[in-house]
């Protein structure tokens, strides 16, 4: 049963000011549009992160039309989408706000969230100070619409459809050339030519070097060479027009990817984001930053929001609810900019496979945070493993023929990682345990630590729970602040040295918070993956397994289930009578869904110890025959 603690409670926030404000430096009446305030066009492409363009990265493909807008703009090497998937990433884009904030960091969602008091999707602003708002056409977002964004949203909005020449406009356009399906190819596209040459084409150190990886990698760069040329018809639309030196024009990746190990992770390959905003020479004035330069100042998706909105001069109030901050336009200073040097990520289910994964990155240094680390990354997910680079990945590491760093994403991963990416910007380098780097460990833990405090991460409350208090996030968030901080101090317990944590953990697993119990479960399942000698002490402590077995018989379901999935890791108990239980036991699907996850893990350990097939599970409900429960069933009963 849900805790008792979660009970409606609304709390005050700061609203949104929409009124127009003037800004310090106007554009020439002569030259710019009467309504004197520009037009904001943002292009974006689906799944690619900053690694395949050659105007961020030197293995990547050549995109004349996009250097073209950096040559008359801003370059921003360093924007990071906050998530490393699509609805995630969309909807941090249209609130402003860290979707662990606000509920919505889930993919797919299992409900949307109610936005909370004082926040909209924002082009709902822009439609209310006299902007026509256009998207062409993906939303895919995990939250309610109150206000509504659009003036057309469908493959036919065009923000050439305005009411009048003087109506300034906000257009969205996403070009899904460049999306992740486009790898779902057969064995059979490996005998076509790519234009990137397949011989000279860089790969990752993770990756095995064969056709396969090779060709998918290639292939690629010749989707972003796609991409360009969409990016010039764009530009030349407005030209045409005589609006491009109205408009400024962004162009990004709508998140990180789409080779392996990309789309769905906070490594770099997953958040870095190619970032290029044309300035237009009617509004050059608004922009503190020389023409062609490029910065390195920390952007993020939660910014993007508040900079169209300083653009087009509507007021955020200082104490507003949103997360971001602008990066553009009147009183930004570019010093000010530049000097930021903060960003953090986070990333929880993608489809049917759960994972809760944060990260900070400060200047070249990150730290990431494995919460569940006794879990692989290669954690299957259906539509991931359609790529043939998954699968061929995934076979070489059954059959050995991995080396250590190709094989790191198929073992347990430490709670900790900790990388220079100044040395190391593939990640693969994990200087968590070298104490030469332990005061910076403990510097980004602390603060990462703190920014989950801080913004009350519904994370910790478990998906189940959280839906819940979804009607009001935010409130409820702040509401339950003291339970949340003492979620994540209960699953930090897996960082600490193991002579301290093991009195600690035998606390928190006896405590009456559910919860707790919950992530002291999981804390101890982290500690015993990672540590060979925690993992020996906890198997032969007699008082320690007494514990673990009597929750294998805890009424909630998930920490009955988690129980089992460490008794499993520690191979003195079998989890399969547990885990029967606990399904038909189970509240929800998406209770139910959690705990597939767990059954899908155990059943992938080494050696198999515990099989199990779909038949062995009875649900008190009907599962979607074409869902995400469905999917664990099918996969449980395939060789």
């Amino acid at each position: 049963m849900i805790p008792s603690m979660f009970r409606v409670a609304i709390c005050s926030v700061a609203i949104l000011c929409v009124a127009p404000i003037v800004a310090q430096a106007q554009p020439s009446p002569s030259t710019a549009k009467a309504s004197s305030r520009p037009n904001i066009v943002w292009i974006m492409s689906e799944d690619n992160s900053k690694h395949y363009l050659k105007h961020f990265d030197e293995t990547g493909v050549e995109t004349p039309a996009i250097e073209a807008m950096a040559a008359h703009g801003v370059t921003f090497d360093r924007a990071f989408s906050n998530a490393p998937v699509c609805s995630t990433a969309r909807t941090t884009l249209i609130t402003g706000c860290y979707g662990p904030r606000i509920g919505t960091q889930f993919h797919r969602k299992t409900e949307p969230a109610t936005l909370p008091q004082g926040v909209e999707m924002f082009p709902a602003w822009l439609r209310q100070s006299g902007y026509y708002t256009t998207n062409s056409s993906k939303e895919d977002y995990n939250a309610k619409k109150r206000m509504q964004p659009w003036d057309d949203s469908s493959r036919k909005a065009s923000w050439k459809n305005r009411p009048s020449a003087d109506t300034p406009f906000f257009h969205v356009v996403t070009f899904a050339d460049s999306h992740e399906g486009r790898l779902h190819f057969g064995v059979d596209a490996l005998q076509k030519p790519t234009d990137f040459d397949q011989a000279t084409v860089s790969l990752q150190p993770y990756f095995p070097d064969t056709q396969v990886f090779r060709h998918t990698a290639a292939f690629y760069r010749d989707r972003m060479s796609i991409i360009d040329e969409k990016v010039s018809g764009v530009i030349d639309q407005l030209s045409q027009a005589g609006e491009l030196e109205n408009t400024f024009v962004f162009y990004f990746g709508d998140h990180g990817g789409v080779l392996p190990r990309g789309k769905g992770y906070i490594y770099e390959s997953g958040l870095h984001v190619p970032l290029v905003v044309r300035v237009p020479d009617n509004y050059r004035k608004l922009v503190d930053r020389e023409i062609g330069s490029r910065t390195n100042g920390f952007v993020s998706f939660i910014d993007f929001a508040p900079t169209v909105l300083h653009l087009a001069g509507i007021r955020l109030d200082k104490a507003g609810p949103i997360d971001g901050k602008a990066f553009l336009g009147p009183r930004i200073e570019s010093a000010e900019v530049d000097s930021r040097e903060t960003a953090f990520g986070y990333a929880d289910r993608m489809d049917e496979k759960y994972d809760l994964v944060r990260s900070i990155r400060v200047g070249d240094w990150k730290l990431i945070r494995c919460f569940e680390s006794f879990q692989p990354d290669a954690m299957w997910a259906d539509y991931r493993y359609e790529m043939l680079a998954y699968q061929q990945w995934r076979a070489r590491y059954h059959t050995g023929k991995l080396n250590d760093v190709q094989s790191q994403f198929f073992k347990p991963r430490p709670p900790e990682l900790l990388f220079n990416l100044a040395d190391d910007p593939d990640e693969v380098n994990n200087l968590a345990g070298d104490p030469a780097h332990g005061d910076r460990l403990t510097e980004l833990r602390t603060k990462l630590t703190a920014h989950l405090k801080q913004t009350n991460d519904l994370g910790f409350l478990t998906e189940a729970s959280m839906l819940k208090v979804l009607d009001a996030p935010v409130e409820n968030g702040t509401r339950l602040s003291e339970e949340i901080a003492s979620y994540i101090d209960t699953v930090n317990i897996a960082v600490m040295p193991w002579d301290q944590a093991s009195e600690a953990l035998l606390s928190a697993i006896n405590s009456g918070d559910m919860l707790q119990r919950y992530w002291a479960l999981v804390a101890a399942s982290s500690i015993a993956a990672s540590n060979h000698s925690a993992n020996r002490d906890m198997a032969a402590d007699d008082t320690f397994v007494k514990l673990l077995r009597r929750r294998t018989l805890d009424t909630e379901p998930l920490v009955a289930s988690r129980a089992a999935q460490l008794a499993a890791i520690l191979r003195i108990e079998d989890p399969r009578p547990t885990f029967q239980r606990a399904l038909q036991l189970s509240q929800s699907p998406t209770e139910a869904l959690q705990i597939f996850n767990m059954v899908r893990h155990v059943n992938a350990l080494a050696g198999n110890p515990y099989p199990m097939g779909s038949k062995l599970f009875r649900l008190p409900f009907n599962p979607d025959p074409k869902g995400l429960i469905q999917q664990h069933l099918d996969h449980l009963d395939q060789p």
